[in-house]
């Protein structure tokens, strides 16, 4: 068992003080104990305030009890349903499989080449980022150093290019945004100088190199966790209408999200909100155990939600969504504005979890151009 010392020793120093005063409480400060000085004065809280406290001491105490409930439901649902997490990771993904009574199975990694499809082309994307901030600023040479290391990178890339395992269509890809990027670092080089006039037509040929390597590793990436989704379906069998399913998003991955797209397709419109789910996370990458206690979270509430309002979808939705929504109408109305709000959206809605609205535009890289 661990033990927490410092909130034991904070414990024991409150009780002392909260003794003292207890049963010397017409002790005035010049009769206190020389050591309890330092940290004895006299505290001013009204009725109220005391009241308030301790109703908010019920809400700040619910988190603990919450947290106790959390671990028990998480091993409940564990031991009765298999669960698949789809974990969004800089090498393609991560998908681990749970299932009750055994230990969790990860999924062997995506082939390399969709990396080594992903670094290339982000070397082109960083030129951008690197050149960005001193387009048309002779003056500036800040950024030389660190153009000068990244060429070096790049050559040290393109020199072992040939010993990478990726189809001599992709390698020859390749190497083309490579040169490109390179001759395009010597020139600013060797003018000392980054322009507008030249960075356009550098970004215009690579382009085309730049949409393959996208969709190669689309299709790599893809075709890898379509195999390994099958493979476990089958493997759960019957069991499988019972499984849970959740992969991670942040705002820019959100649409056509590839994880959560891989499993709709073994789970289906009926399951999309119900065992299969979106999170929302605030950065790229999250943890399993964070995963797991969110999903655990969303059923147990669920569960709340039908004992408390009688349905069971209600508890994934803003709980004073519809309350907060009719009060906006009120105000907009005294404020003579004209009420902006999206669709009403029935409880338990299998809707996909992102952008559906089609419109005019582009929607994809190859509807450019």
């Amino acid at each position: 068992m661990r033990f927490d010392f410092t909130q034991i020793r904070f414990t024991c120093v409150t009780v002392a003080f909260t003794a003292l005063f207890a049963t010397n409480g017409a002790l005035k400060a010049e009769d206190l104990p020389a050591y309890m000085q330092p940290i004895a004065g006299h505290v001013a809280s009204t009725p109220a305030d005391t009241a308030t406290k301790n109703v908010l001491a019920l809400n700040i105490g619910m988190f603990e009890l919450y947290g106790d409930a959390g671990k028990i439901f998480q091993n409940n649902i564990l031991s009765q349903h298999p669960v698949i997490l789809g974990l969004f990771s800089g090498n393609g993904g991560k998908f681990i499989l749970y299932r009750p009574d055994q230990a969790p199975l990860e999924a062997p990694r995506v082939p390399v080449v969709y990396e080594l499809l992903k670094s290339v082309g982000h070397s082109t994307m960083a030129l951008a980022e690197v050149v960005g901030p001193y387009l048309n600023n002779p003056d500036d040479q800040a950024w030389r150093g660190a153009m000068a290391a990244y060429r070096s990178r790049m050559k040290s890339a393109l020199d072992g290019l040939d010993a990478t395992p990726m189809p001599a269509e992709w390698r020859d890809n390749n190497r083309a945004i490579l040169e490109n990027n390179i001759a395009f670092m010597d020139a600013c080089l060797a003018k000392s100088a980054i322009s507008s006039a030249s960075l356009a037509p550098f970004t215009q040929k690579q382009e085309p190199y730049l949409k393959r390597n996208v969709a190669w590793a689309a299709q790599t990436q893809v075709a890898h966790w379509m195999s390994v989704v099958a493979d476990w379906k089958k493997t759960l069998g019957a069991d499988w209408d019972k499984t849970y399913a959740a992969s991670n998003t942040i705002f820019v991955t959100r649409q056509n999200n590839v994880l959560f797209g891989v499993l709709a397709q073994f789970f289906g419109a009926q399951a999309v909100n119900d065992r299969l789910m979106l999170f929302e996370t605030i950065s790229f990458t999250t943890t399993p155990s964070d995963m797991l206690d969110l999903l655990t979270r969303i059923v147990a509430d669920r569960s709340v939600g039908a004992m408390f309002f009688g349905n069971y979808y209600l508890m994934d939705y803003e709980l004073m969504g519809g309350d907060a929504r009719a009060a906006i109408i009120a105000e907009d109305a005294k404020l003579g504005m004209t009420p902006f709000l999206p669709p009403v959206v029935p409880f338990g809605s299998k809707q996909w979890p992102a952008l559906i609205t089609p419109g005019p535009g582009p929607a994809s890289i190859a509807d450019l151009h």
